[in-house]
């Protein structure tokens, strides 16, 4: 008698729980992506809608998405350093734009090939440039990056053991710290720089220093914790991934979106 009410007891949790699995198993074909929202042209907040975003990292991804027959919306989540823990905690699901490092892929399924590169570079005040060939003429000066910020592998290791690099929430503070003398360069990604400096008029303040610092690619990061996360999902993203990266969309995406920040910076309408 007990074991047949203890296997109804079962059968009328599968049966509750059956339409709770049914709809989370449809919920993934919804997926929530969000990124840096300093980030244009790769990234930026939509003047029109500012809880979205857009820019090339964003097309590529509502691209993927359709390809895959996935509906995905690309979030504002706050500054950078809070985005990556909205995903990290399988609040949001996606990382739209991620530099590959050891430490992110203990929380990160990276969606292989990177789908652009980027180069980071040395900012420095037009009046206090500085001799400089590599890392090591980094060395005995104070420099800024962004909070949770990564510049490939190589060049994160190498900063931990021999720079002083001060971390901030945001691009804007990390140029305004450098213009106000209270550190001598910042490490930031280049066209993004030089979408926010002509933004905040430091264009002519600011200068690039010669040769990068690294050039990384950028990688979808589906969270650990994200439902959705399931294999075939996984196999599915870098299978169409390959696809769309052995084809000239990502270069036509960022040059279509470097002229769309341009043009909404000059009051223009947008190209299409």
């Amino acid at each position: 008698m007990v074991e047949r009410c203890c296997f109804r007891s079962l059968l009328l949790t599968l049966c509750l729980l059956s339409p709770a699995l049914v709809a989370a198993h449809e919920a993934c074909h919804r997926l929530t992506a969000t990124g840096n929202p300093e980030y244009p042209p790769y990234l930026w907040r939509d003047p029109h809608n500012p809880r979205l975003l857009i820019g090339a990292n964003a097309d590529l991804l509502k691209e993927l998405g359709k390809q895959l027959g996935l509906d995905v919306e690309i979030i504002y989540a706050g500054p950078w350093s809070r985005a990556q823990e909205e995903v990290r905690t399988g609040r949001i699901d996606l990382l739209a734009g991620y530099f590959l490092t050891h430490e992110r892929e203990q929380r990160m399924d990276f969606v292989k090939p990177p789908f652009l590169h980027t180069p980071s570079v040395v900012w420095v005040r037009q009046e206090g440039a500085f001799a400089y060939r590599g890392w090591a003429d980094l060395q005995e000066r104070k420099g800024g990056t962004l909070v949770n910020n990564s510049h490939g592998q190589q060049f994160d290791d190498y900063a931990k053991a021999n720079l002083q690099l001060e971390a901030v929430p945001s691009a804007r503070q990390a140029f305004e710290k450098l213009l106000f003398k209270r550190s001598d360069y910042v490490v930031y990604e280049q066209y993004p720089g030089m979408a926010l400096a002509r933004t905040l008029g430091m264009e002519a303040k600011l200068k690039v220093l010669d040769p990068p610092v690294s050039s990384e690619g950028l990688y979808l990061a589906l969270s650990h914790e994200s439902p959705c996360n399931q294999p075939q999902l996984r196999e599915a993203l870098a299978r169409k991934m390959q696809e769309i990266v052995a084809s000239s969309l990502p270069e036509a995406l960022l040059k279509q979106n470097l002229e769309r920040w341009r043009s909404q910076q000059q009051g223009e309408p947008a190209p299409r």
